[in-house]
C-alpha cells in the first residue's frame, strides 16, 4: 500500500523539533474556537449593517437635498410649536374650517369634533339552548 510522506512525516516547530501532541490539540482547540469567534462575529455584523449604515451617514456629511428637507421639517416644526397650529394658515384656511365644522356638526349632531369619539360596547346577553 502507497503512502504519502507528507502523511508519515511528523509535524515539527519552527526551530525542526517534533510538536508536542498536547501542543497540537490546544492549537487545534484555539484554532476551532477562532474560527467559531469570527463566525459569531461575521454574522452580528451582518444583522446589524441597517443600523451601521445610520450611523455611518450621521458621521459624514448629509446629502445637500435631505440637509435641505430636514431643514424645513425642522423650521416647520418650530413654527408650528410657535404658532400653536397650523403654519401660514390666513384668513380664508380659518374661515373654510369653521364652515366644514359647523356642516359636520349639522349632519351628525351635537358633540366636541376635536376630540376622538369613545366607542361603547355593551356586554351581548347571552342565553342557554337546551338540547334534546
Amino acid at each position: 500500500m502507497f503512502m504519502s510522506n507528507a502523511l508519515l512525516q511528523v509535524p515539527t516547530t519552527a526551530a525542526g523539533k517534533p510538536v508536542n501532541p498536547t501542543s497540537r490539540m490546544a492549537l487545534s482547540r484555539l484554532s476551532q474556537r477562532f474560527r467559531l469567534l469570527r463566525r459569531s462575529v461575521s454574522l452580528v455584523l451582518q444583522r446589524n449593517v441597517g443600523l451601521s449604515a445610520v450611523l455611518f451617514n450621521r458621521a459624514k456629511d448629509m446629502d445637500p437635498v435631505q440637509k435641505l428637507f430636514l431643514d424645513k421639517i425642522r423650521d416647520y416644526n418650530t413654527r408650528s410649536k410657535a404658532t400653536g397650529g397650523v403654519v401660514d394658515a390666513g384668513p380664508a384656511y380659518q374661515k373654510n374650517l369653521s364652515e366644514e365644522m359647523s356642516k359636520l356638526q349639522r349632519l351628525f349632531g351635537d358633540g366636541d369634533l376635536a376630540k376622538f369619539p369613545e366607542f361603547k360596547f355593551p356586554e351581548p346577553r347571552l342565553e342557554e339552548v337546551a338540547t334534546k
